[in-house]
């Protein structure tokens, strides 16, 4: 089987092409990934040159190139990560936002759907989707599959666009899809323009850390391995035309979180407790910023068999023990050298 990744280099990509690379060796993986400042192909360093494994450098945006790859290598199965994904980014450029996660996924559909004119038996086009799309909610209350879309932000409302076309192009030409919609990842590899891996490195630099409005937002939190699971569970066992809820089971509010991320930390560099804390400073809150969100996972947990494997204290702490051992690899993103990787390793 044929099974094409997209955005396999970035945070959430390359732990799921890290799994299906090294739990399925009889599939051919190909990971497509346009290498824009999230992917990292250092994150793969481990499985680059197992057989099973493909890397293609190459844009969802340019249709011309996703039509021919998938012309020449016929793939049976879509994996679909690829997106922009940082709210703070898509208030100030929108547009890049709908063209590679509106754009974009058409691109994937329209080559998918070409290449097998209908011919779907054994095929899925499964799209990885986030649970913003759904709004905010009040202080009660969990999003379920059925809940309505309301996105109040550039990202999320990019997103939801994307998932209607999915469920669009499943019944329009009968592409078999699968969409999942999870809440907040964390964990290894994430790029430090997300909360965790961003106070971490600012701890450890004795920088500050800039909190938005009173801290009092709620999120889910879903550990990034856990979530890989999760993917390949609904990408076995799923059923077409389905969504699934993937989340940690695990509400914080933001200023809790940092606070037990200042406490570990501490802990860790060895530094009097309280030391990080002081470093937090409020800030003047973003445009749109959705109060609360939370998943009920239980169709995935009942239907599937999913559960989280940890609890989010020891999700954090594995996290920051994590970054903390790798710090060349912090160092290399922060500096923008790890972009000189992909030259190295695939142009000599």
């Amino acid at each position: 089987m044929k099974i094409l990744i997209t955005g396999g280099a970035g945070f959430i990509g390359s732990h799921v092409v890290r799994l299906f690379v090294n739990k399925y060796p009889e599939y051919e993986i190909y990971n497509l990934d346009a290498l824009t400042y999230a992917g990292n192909l250092e994150n793969l360093r481990d499985i680059e040159n197992l057989p099973n494994y493909h890397f293609l450098k190459a844009d969802i945006n340019d249709a011309v190139v996703i039509e021919d790859l998938f012309n020449l290598h016929k793939f049976e199965r879509v994996i679909h990560l690829a997106a922009e994904s940082h709210v703070d980014r898509s208030i100030k450029d929108p547009l890049a936002f709908v063209k590679t996660n509106i754009i974009g996924t058409l691109n994937l559909l329209n080559a998918f759907n070409k290449t097998w004119s209908g011919n779907y038996n054994g095929k899925l086009f499964y799209h990885i989707s986030t649970d913003e799309v759904f709004g905010s909610l009040g202080e009660s209350g969990l999003f379920v599959e059925e809940t309505a879309y309301d996105p109040n932000s550039p990202y999320s409302a990019s997103k939801a666009s994307s998932d209607h076309f999915v469920r669009a192009y499943g019944e329009t030409y009968g592409i078999p899809y699968i969409i999942s919609n999870c809440s907040n990842n964390y964990g290894p590899n994430q790029f430090p323009e997300k909360l965790i891996p961003l106070f971490i490195n600012n701890i450890v630099q004795k920088k500050s850390l800039p909190v938005y409005g009173d801290g009092n937002y709620t999120r889910d939190w879903l550990y990034v391995i856990d979530h890989a699971r999760a993917i390949d569970l609904t990408f076995h066992n799923g059923g077409i035309k389905e969504t699934y809820n993937i989340g940690g089971f695990n509400e914080w509010k933001n200023i809790d979180l940092i606070k037990l991320l200042c406490k570990l930390m501490d802990q860790k560099l060895d530094r009097l407790p309280g030391t990080s804390a002081d470093l937090i400073t409020y800030v003047k809150d973003r445009p749109g910023h959705d109060k609360r969100y939370a998943i009920n996972a239980n169709k995935i947990n009942k239907g599937l068999g999913w559960k989280p494997s940890v609890t989010f204290e020891e999700g954090l702490e594995k996290t920051i023990d994590w970054y903390l051992i790798n710090e060349e690899w912090l160092r290399n993103v922060t500096s923008g050298q790890y972009q000189d990787y992909y030259i190295k390793q695939y142009k000599s």
